[in-house]
């Protein structure tokens, strides 16, 4: 009897095999094998990262002079246009300044206008002397003819009266007139030689006038300069967004003063985002530029957006670090390194994009095909 009981129950224990185990379990391996397939086609086909954030142009607020801030015309998270005054500083200094400048410039206008009024006098003057001179070059010829004729009279009586044939008092006449002769023409030479050095002496007035000329505009032109530059300070006191975007933490306050150069607050760019991803370096292999992409983002979960590759980095995140690894001492661990992508969006009528902001969490699915 104890051995019918055990042939009738199929095995020497006495149980039953539950057939619901067995499809349970055929259909968990048979899934498995499904699932562990698929992520392996998957994978020969697609590269994959959630170390991916959303980037955008930001743009510090930067004064380039120093003040006191008067007016902050901007609040925290505010959009604005480019051109849009953002803040004034306090302009007095600036416009005082600039008064300075262009008193400065109108005093040295009026220096170039009398260093050309000396110049056309001097000119004026040297043309005088040489006219003196010329007028002094007639009068010395003349005289020189008359020295030639008085000469000619006295030697034709000294010969005369060596014979009784003039009287004494001919004779002293002809050679006072010859002697009087010879001294108005030295006297003549005498006044073109101080003609001829006061010409001279006023050229060189003419000259040096001249070159005051040419130090007065090179004056003139650096006040100009100096009020070109008093007027561009004065317009920095007025500070304009560069681009349309939204204005970030305002960090400043009316009264408060600021250097030239001190980051105030930043600009969000919004005429456009894209994505940096960081892949792994084995990931890299078969990206290239223009792949398609799939992104996900946190902020929309159930929200795919169309995006390509556009460019690697040229070097890995670890070589900008601000302090890069330096592998150089032998206590060598490799580490696997990732390379930052650049991906921008395709599909610029996907109105969620304008809803992204810089920093949120992303994941990526770059087609390799």
């Amino acid at each position: 009897m104890a051995e019918t009981k055990e042939t009738k129950n199929g095995n020497g224990n006495g149980k039953k095999r539950n057939p619901v185990f067995i499809i349970i379990l055929g259909i968990l391996i048979v899934g498995g094998a499904w699932f562990g397939i698929s992520k392996y086609q998957h994978s020969r086909h697609h590269e994959e990262t959630d170390d991916a954030q959303v980037s955008a142009d930001i743009i510090p607020v930067i004064p380039r002079v120093a003040g006191y801030v008067n007016q902050v015309l901007v609040r925290d998270n505010q959009q604005v246009k480019k051109g849009d005054t953002l803040l004034i500083l306090d302009d007095r200094d600036y416009r005082i300044k600039l008064e300075q400048a262009e008193g400065a410039l109108e005093s040295a206008k009026v220096g170039l206008e009398s260093a050309r009024v000396t110049t056309v006098a001097a000119k004026a003057n040297v043309a005088t002397s040489q006219a003196s001179v010329g007028a002094a070059d007639a009068q010395i010829e003349a005289a020189k003819v008359n020295v030639w004729r008085t000469t000619q009279d006295y030697e034709r009586y000294a010969n005369l009266i060596k014979d009784h044939s003039v009287t004494q008092q001919q004779y002293e006449q002809a050679l006072a007139a010859k002697q009087t002769a010879e001294k108005q023409l030295a006297i003549l030479q005498e006044q073109k030689n101080q003609a001829s050095q006061q010409t001279q002496a006023v050229a060189q007035q003419g000259n040096a006038t001249a070159q005051q000329i040419n130090v007065a505009n090179a004056t003139v032109h650096q006040r100009q300069i100096d009020v070109d530059a008093a007027k561009l300070n004065l317009s920095y006191t007025v500070i304009t967004a560069q681009e349309n975007g939204m204005v970030s933490k305002v960090n400043v306050q009316p009264g408060q003063y600021v250097n030239a150069g001190q980051a105030l607050f930043s600009v969000v760019h919004s005429n456009g985002v894209w994505i940096v991803a960081n892949f792994k370096e084995t990931q890299l292999n078969k990206m290239r530029e223009g792949q398609y992409v799939v992104v996900t983002a946190d902020a929309f979960p159930k929200h795919e957006f169309q995006a390509k590759v556009t460019s690697f980095s040229p070097a890995t995140g670890a070589t900008f670090a601000l302090l890069p690894p330096d592998n150089a001492t032998g206590n060598f661990v490799k580490v696997v390194q990732r390379l930052p992508v650049k991906i921008e969006f395709t599909d610029a009528s996907d109105s969620l994009i304008k809803k992204l902001r810089p920093g949120l969490n992303v994941s990526v699915d770059v087609h390799l095909d």
